[in-house]
């Protein structure tokens, strides 16, 4: 089903001809009663007009709507769709019309900014909290953001991951988003938790070798924490595909936490530290034996120093232990010969 624009007239004038129509309808019974009162028969017509307009006359005054910008009301007659005031201002609309919004008591965790109330309750989303919506049926077309709770999830080498993400969103088509789904808040809720699930297991948390994570047979240095911009927006396409038929759209998405569990955090962390090690020990021979390469070159060319080969490898191994080690070294002087 698709949205279709709603014509309805202008409340304004409706209003100030119901009021009228009231007051004479007042000014009947008055008069009614008057006569009645005076024992003149005449008095039973006006007093009967008088009530049947106070009957009708409350009607109209159900067919007035007022929208503020970037609100919308769908309408339906009798079970059936009408269509949909979009435009922010004063409408009337058949009397008997009843605006449907199935997630008008649903709000989503906006950024952790909902607090609990004797109405809230907890839906099927993880955590996600709702409570009663006072605004009545009107479907809001803002950008709003999920903020859903942190999930823990395997990545794609079984580490778990605990990874929370925030969703812009806003409806783009309310009549998808009313009659296609039973509630397109928490249908949201649950097609971001499952998005979510679907693109952390082909990453690994940090750079892994022999690991494709876009699908194209070869290895690639793809990670959750590396790439967040490229996992974010592969969330962003997952989440979008899910909502298109419930009449949503996906404007963004970002990665808000991201952290080893608890279990494995600091197994991880020793992990991290020792591949530092390694690396920082790399760098540091690599450098030691450029300089001991250096020295040697050095003292070939001065054809006053000659070196036998026993010697050069007591001064190489000297050298590498002074700029290998990780303490200062503590000269030898040598008073004889070398």
């Amino acid at each position: 089903m698709k949205e279709k624009q709603l014509k309805a007239a202008p409340g304004m004038p409706v209003l100030f001809i119901s009021i009228v129509l009231y007051l004479v309808a007042i000014g009947f019974l008055v008069l009614g009663g008057i006569l009645l009162e005076h024992e003149r028969n005449i008095g039973a017509l006006p007093l009967a007009l008088g009530i049947i307009g106070m009957i009708v006359g409350v009607f109209p005054f159900a067919g007035l709507k007022v929208l503020k910008p970037n609100e919308a009301l769908v309408l339906t007659l009798f079970g059936k769709y009408t269509g949909t005031l979009r435009a922010a201002g004063f409408y009337f609309v058949h009397p008997f019309s009843v605006a449907v919004n199935p997630a008008a008591q649903t709000k989503l965790g906006q950024s952790g900014d909902v607090k609990t109330t004797k109405h809230s309750v907890t839906v099927s989303s993880e955590g996600t909290k709702v409570e009663v919506d006072a605004a009545g049926k009107r479907i809001s077309l803002k950008a709003m953001t999920l903020n859903n709770s942190v999930q823990k999830v395997n990545d794609c080498l079984g580490n778990p991951v605990e990874i929370g993400i925030a969703v812009i969103w806003r409806v783009v088509d309310t009549a998808k988003a009313v009659f296609n789904v039973d509630n397109y808040k928490e249908y949201l809720s649950l097609q971001c938790d499952s998005a979510l699930r679907n693109i952390v297991r082909i990453y690994p948390y940090d750079v892994a070798p022999n690991v494709d994570t876009t699908g194209d047979g070869i290895p690639d240095e793809g990670s959750l924490r590396g790439s967040s911009e490229v996992v974010a927006n592969r969330i962003k396409e997952e989440i979008q595909g899910k909502v298109h038929d419930a009449g949503l759209e996906i404007l963004e998405a970002r990665i808000t936490y991201l952290a080893y569990a608890k279990e494995i955090a600091a197994v991880m962390l020793q992990r991290q530290q020792a591949s530092a090690v390694v690396d920082a020990r790399k760098l540091i021979v690599d450098g030691a034996v450029g300089m001991v390469q250096m020295a040697l070159d050095k003292l070939s060319e001065n054809e006053d120093i000659t070196l036998s080969e026993e010697q050069k490898a007591a001064m190489v191994s000297n050298l590498l232990v002074v700029l290998c080690g990780n303490r200062d070294a503590q000269p030898v002087i040598n008073s004889g010969s070398l």
